[in-house]
């Protein structure tokens, strides 16, 4: 029997090494991996997400613990078939023109993928051109956008704009510090989550997966 419990508490405790022994091991010991990834890793992170979210978590430790979990991901990765990935549909994160935090978009994006999410990272300072080119190249369901300035903020409006300017139908989601459920209305954001927990909440309403 695996010891997927092991395994979650390397990952709920942040200790990388540690994980990347014990998916090791596993793999070494014939265990399935997807199995590997749903019940030892996704499900550690999952403790954490809820943990974060009651405030028994803080974000150097949850970053700690998903960067555990992905250097688990990395082993098991190269094993498993891209269509026998599950996943929830493709989204497709970046923080806004003119603005360079990058800690909670990143929560974010780590988050969603160990939600099950494919997780396109565009990074920081991102224009609305940009957004829209990678939008018809990797044509995601949900568009992202994160922002922590007041000044920079109102660049999400003007991305929102270029996309409906285009026609193009994709569910466009804001969060960072100075954002709220208002700010999202009037822009015309399909929806806004104030914290990394509830942006994985928010997207699988979303796609009602």
């Amino acid at each position: 029997m695996a010891n997927f419990e092991a395994l979650n508490q390397s990952v709920i405790s942040g200790k990388e090494a540690q994980v990347k022994e014990q998916t090791k091991a596993m793999v070494e010991a014939g265990v399935s991996p997807l199995e590997i990834i749903n019940l030892g890793l996704i499900a550690g992170m999952n403790v954490v997400g809820a943990r974060f979210k009651n405030g028994d978590m803080f974000v150097p430790e949850v970053l700690m613990s998903a960067k555990s979990m992905a250097a688990g991901i990395e082993i098991v990765k190269p094993l498993i078939a891209d269509k026998d990935m599950p996943s929830k549909g493709k989204i497709l994160l970046g923080t806004v023109k003119g603005d360079l935090h990058d800690i909670g978009k990143n929560l974010v994006g780590m988050m969603l993928e160990s939600g099950g999410f494919k997780v396109i990272n565009l990074g920081i300072d991102i224009a609305p051109e940009k957004f829209l080119a990678a939008i018809k190249e990797h044509n995601p369901e949900i568009v992202a956008m994160s922002a922590l300035l007041t000044t920079t903020m109102l660049h999400m409006k003007d991305t929102i704009e270029l996309i409906k300017e285009e026609g193009i139908k994709v569910k466009c989601i804001v969060g960072g510090a100075p954002i709220s459920q208002d700010f999202a209305d009037e822009i015309g954001a399909d929806g806004f989550a104030p914290d990394a927990a509830s942006a994985v909440e928010l997207c699988l309403k979303l796609l009602q997966v």
